[in-house]
C-alpha cells in the first residue's frame, strides 16, 4: 500500500471517529439527561448527518 493510499485511510478513519463521537454525544443525552439535554438533540442530529455524508463523500471519492 503506498503512502497516499495510507494517508487517505487515516483521513476516512478520522472523518468516521468524528461521527461516531457525535453520535456517542446522542447515545448519552439519551442514556443520561434526556429529560434536560433534549434540546440539543435536533442541533446534534444534524452534525452527525454532515460527518456521516462527509464520510461516505470521502470514501466515495477515493474509492475507499
Amino acid at each position: 500500500m503506498s503512502d497516499d493510499e495510507k494517508d487517505l485511510k487515516r483521513e476516512y478513519a478520522k472523518l468516521k471517529r468524528l461521527a461516531v463521537e457525535i453520535a456517542s454525544e446522542i447515545h448519552d443525552i439519551v442514556e443520561d439527561t434526556l429529560w434536560t439535554n433534549y434540546v440539543k438533540m435536533p442541533e446534534l442530529a444534524q452534525k452527525l448527518k454532515i460527518a456521516v455524508q462527509e464520510a461516505n463523500d470521502f470514501k466515495d471519492q477515493h474509492n475507499l
